[in-house]
């Protein structure tokens, strides 16, 4: 059976592990990470990274504010395509070229679009960041969108898209997005839809690059064995032709304000194996004041998969995690809190058998609803540990501290210091967090998309109640 249903919301009224020590056991060297330094170029572009770390190898990279949410009905999937694009050569060299000076230098290259920023960086020898960010610069603002790049490209979108389609987790989250912004750019898939990827013209790619890839949206940064003043002067060399706003005749970028559809989707098929359900609250953006108080509230619902037979289980110290895995018929389930400049999703997104639906959606929501009213101190110590712990560890690798470095300067304007982040948890109270839990999911409405045999899901209305309803 296949159906496929959108509900308005109803009028209703108004990784976890076990501690050992105190608030301050993530014991942690701070001065390993040194403050950024940022220099702004004479067009705009901000040169970003820590101090040179004497290593061998560097990562250097181009941060850039283009995003599916840049987008319109029209040109949706143009971000990501134009990060295809950029790979198949320049006026001044093919594709073969470019790849092969990359493998020749020992260079690896990344790049994802997501829905607020394109993002390029790669990890190399120290001597050759110069040779990187060459590549980089011209590959960015002088790539080759030809009509025949760009036919030969759909294929391979489509392919992409394909792939894609086959995760279910992916395919319940884009749902989740569009039922949670329909109608606004943050509901659009990053890749675009079909009909968009077979009529997109060499036009829309160019004009996109013209319109995001300025200088004002862009950010150079570097990690590891490259010094700050060399990064500065490698940018300012290689990168002085972008233009520091948009050109003449060009639409400029505007950024929508986002807007919240309490709502719900099923795409229902009962021969799937498992039901795949995400449900989401909205949230605020990355410099409200919740930010650190939404992530400690990430850490006490935890996560949970029936696969991992050790340190995820009824034992552990998450509540949630310990009651769900009592429930024999749930095979995972993880909590995602994903913030945009001005927005966010907060929620779950879990899997289970048909018959397994019910209990565990009532037991997902009576957890989340008890934050507002109850949290102890032993149960919000343990989840300070697990953030510190989950933020070093990100910072492990220089691939992950230039990324870091990028990202903050385009969400924050500055690289928060690790210090900083650890003051910020250590002043969060138990009082802080049901605030939050009170701000965000007590009689709130929520967005909530699902996939596969269903059948056993309530109404809208049903979890919109439980919403501030409590058992004591």
């Amino acid at each position: 059976m296949f159906l496929v249903m959108f509900r308005r919301a109803f009028l209703a009224p108004q990784r976890s592990f076990r501690r050992f020590g105190s608030s301050n056991s993530v014991a942690a060297d701070l001065s390993a990470f040194p403050a950024t330094q940022i220099t702004q170029l004479e067009n705009g572009i901000r040169v970003a990274s820590g101090p040179n770390t004497g290593e061998a190898t560097a990562t250097v990279g181009v941060w850039v504010n283009a995003g599916s949410r840049y987008e319109n009905a029209n040109n949706n999937g143009v971000a990501h395509f134009l990060e295809h694009l950029n790979f198949k050569g320049t006026d001044k060299m093919s594709r073969m070229q470019l790849e092969e000076g990359l493998e020749n230098a020992g260079s690896h290259l990344n790049a994802y679009t997501s829905r607020e920023q394109t993002t390029f960086y790669g990890q190399v020898l120290n001597q050759n960041a110069k040779s990187m960010l060459a590549t980089l610069a011209d590959m960015l603002t002088n790539s080759k969108i030809t009509e025949t790049a760009v036919e030969r490209e759909r294929d391979t979108i489509l392919m992409e898209m394909k792939e894609v389609e086959s995760i279910n987790e992916e395919v319940v989250f884009d749902k989740l997005h569009y039922t949670a912004f329909r109608g606004h750019p943050l509901g659009y898939t990053i890749l675009g839809p079909v009909e968009n990827i077979q009529k997109l013209s060499r036009d829309d790619l160019v004009n996109f690059r013209k319109a995001h890839y300025t200088g004002g949206r862009m950010v150079v940064a570097g990690a590891g064995g490259i010094s700050h003043a060399e990064l500065v002067a490698h940018a300012r060399e290689l990168f002085a032709h972008v233009p520091a706003d948009v050109p003449a005749g060009v639409a400029a970028p505007v950024l929508k304000p986002a807007y919240f559809s309490g709502s719900d989707i099923q795409v229902r098929y009962d021969s799937m194996p498992y039901a795949q359900i995400a449900f989401g609250f909205p949230t605020a953006g990355w410099n409200d004041a919740d930010h650190i108080p939404l992530q400690l509230i990430q850490q006490i619902l935890g996560s949970y998969s029936k696969s991992v037979a050790r340190g995820n289980g009824k034992h552990v110290g998450s509540i949630l995690v310990s009651k769900i895995a009592e429930l024999p018929n749930v095979e995972s389930f993880n909590v995602f809190n994903t913030q945009y400049s001005d927005t966010g999703l907060f929620g779950i997104n879990a899997v289970s058998h048909e018959h397994g639906v019910e209990e565990m959606m009532d037991t997902f929501f009576y957890e989340i609803s008890r934050l507002s009213y109850e949290m102890n101190d032993d149960i919000l110590e343990q989840a300070k540990n697990n953030l510190k712990t989950t933020l070093l560890t990100h910072l492990d690798s220089n691939d992950k501290i230039c990324d870091e470095i990028g990202r903050h300067v385009l969400q924050y304007g500055r690289v928060i210091h690790p210090s900083e982040m650890f003051a910020r948890i250590d002043k969060v109270d138990c009082n802080a967090i049901k605030a939050c839990a009170k701000r965000f999911f007590y009689d709130r409405d929520f967005a909530m998309a699902s996939l596969g045999p269903v059948h056993e899901l309530q109404d809208y209305g049903h979890y919109r109640r439980r919403t501030y309803w409590v058992r004591f």
